[in-house]
């Protein structure tokens, strides 16, 4: 979603602290898309350190997970909420010190046998998924351009189907 945004605004990604970063105007407003070079499970120590260094207040965060929850392709946004088992999102929470930031989930489905959840998130789509998946890659950048010009209420009656 974040390389799709990138080139659909043609900026590219840099090697900064703990992240690729990239930014681009939207609507008068400077967006800037985190991609952390940490492990997944330690990635609040990016979304932190570039909060910080950007000055960037938390209601302004807007955090993409893949989600095992959702089937493929469905998207969620929330205000705030658990991490729902999802290791990043309970690294921001620790280092963010709070659950109430915004979250955007993209659904990857629960097609994995038992004890195999990360096998499956790291795997490639299957050909069917890929076929669809620049579809569902366009949703999720209306949204999140959406949430970064008109907030959160809005764009969660656009996304939340």
């Amino acid at each position: 979603v974040l390389d799709q945004l990138a080139d659909k605004n043609k900026t590219d990604f840099d090697l900064g602290r703990h992240a690729y970063i990239a930014d681009f105007q939207h609507k008068g407003k400077q967006i800037y898309c985190i991609k952390p070079t940490t492990y997944m499970n330690l990635s609040g120590k990016a979304v932190n350190y570039w909060l910080k260094d950007l000055k960037i207040p938390n209601e302004n965060l807007l955090v993409i997970t893949d989600d095992i929850a959702l089937p493929y392709g469905k998207l969620r946004l929330r205000g705030k909420g658990s991490h729902g088992g999802h290791n990043g999102l309970r690294h921001i929470e620790e280092m963010l010190e709070t659950q109430e930031f915004a979250r955007f989930r993209f659904g990857v489905g629960d097609n994995f046998p038992k004890g195999r959840q990360a096998d499956y998130v790291l795997s490639n789509f299957t050909k069917d998924e890929f076929i669809d998946l620049p579809l569902h890659i366009d949703k999720a950048c209306e949204g999140v351009l959406s949430f970064c010009a008109v907030g959160l209420s809005l764009t969660m009656n656009l996304v939340n189907t």
